[in-house]
């Protein structure tokens, strides 16, 4: 291991923003990863750990510690069947690539997972979700480092707590599970409606009757590449905010005024778009010349960095958006990317 001193965080995320880490380590390997910890704590030092940075942001006074970024790698199939198949996976893996070899297998489950930036041990810290699925879905379990038990363990999926956009990785647990490999559970089964609403849209207009698992992939990939910008090529996190649910009232109050409100049932609650809200706020495309960011021309709900000199800039552009979201909707925004530290 080589552990860096004094690196600019602005290249660990993919809103490009950020102070300076004290310590910066690449792993690749479980005794590597302890190894790093070990060095950290000798020296009493805190200690995060990252993929490629596109659903963190980092503050302006930087990392007072060890940032370890994560590139543990492998793909192991575990078992197999004639109606699945489980696997699991280095958490340092691309994501991407990952659903891709999914999808070329025949492996259903993670397909409108397409295209979304990121590491593999990232998705069970989010719950990762899109088109209809999310990370849940096929989750199995984790090896990870537990810091407070300072040892490597494993968490099947009923100790993860997940949720909407959440688990226990985000909340109570914050930072203490290093995440190492996550196994997942693909099924050998067609895709079968009803399909997200974009989806059914886009294969009626493409006059695609029987979607296969590719045919779902490129539909995803499609429709993301049309309205997100690639955070390689333009400073973003994406969604910069969750849908957040309101209730049955709430909701009825909106509709009288706004009658082409997007919104989902949930339970006996409803799920609003939080891209309509903020489009509806006046930021779509927005640009900001006090803050140097905007809104994505076409997709409201993504942040772009443009000209923003520090993190400061973005939060105050984040203030400003839902200020006004709520000035109009009295509905608090809730940011999806984390601030670190």
């Amino acid at each position: 291991m080589t552990i860096l001193k004094d690196v600019s965080l602005k290249l660990y995320s993919t809103m490009r923003l950020g102070g300076t880490a004290d310590s910066l380590v690449e792993v690749k390997t479980k005794d590597e990863l302890n190894k790093a910890v070990t060095w950290a704590e000798e020296r009493q030092l805190p200690v995060r750990m990252i993929g490629i940075g596109s659903n963190i942001i980092w503050r302006d006074e930087g990392f007072k510690g060890l940032v370890i970024v994560n590139r543990i790698k492998g793909l192991e199939k575990i078992t197999e069947n004639t109606s699945s198949a489980t696997y699991k996976i280095g958490a340092g893996e691309n994501w991407d690539l990952i659903v891709d070899q999914f999808v070329g297998l025949n492996l259903q489950g993670v397909e409108c997972l397409s295209l979304i930036p990121g590491t593999v041990g990232a998705t069970p810290v989010q719950n990762v979700g899109a088109y209809g699925q999310e990370i849940a879905g096929t989750f199995v379990s984790l090896e990870a480092y537990d810091r407070m038990a300072k040892d490597f363990v494993v968490l099947e999926k009923d100790q993860c707590s997940f949720g909407y956009r959440t688990s226990r990785f985000k909340t109570v647990d914050n930072g203490r599970f290093l995440i190492c490999f996550v196994t997942l559970k693909l099924h050998r089964a067609a895709p079968k409606p009803p399909f997200y609403e974009s989806l059914d849209k886009y294969f009626k207009e493409h006059k695609i009757t029987k979607p296969t698992l590719i045919d779902i992939r490129s539909a995803v990939i499609d429709i993301r590449s049309k309205k997100l910008p690639d955070p390689a090529k333009v400073a973003n996190n994406g969604s910069f905010f969750a849908n957040p649910i309101i209730g049955q009232d709430h909701y009825k109050i909106i509709k009288k005024k706004f009658k082409d409100v997007v919104a989902w049932e949930a339970k006996d609650n409803y799920k609003i778009s939080a891209a309509w809200l903020v489009e509806q706020a006046g930021f779509k495309g927005k640009k900001d010349t006090e803050t140097g960011m905007s809104s994505w021309k076409d997709q409201a709900l993504v942040f772009v960095n443009e000209k923003a000199q520090s993190t400061a800039d973005l939060i105050k552009y984040q203030q400003k958006v839902t200020d006004a979201v709520y000035n109009l909707f009295q509905i608090n925004l809730e940011r999806e990317p984390e601030l670190l530290p």
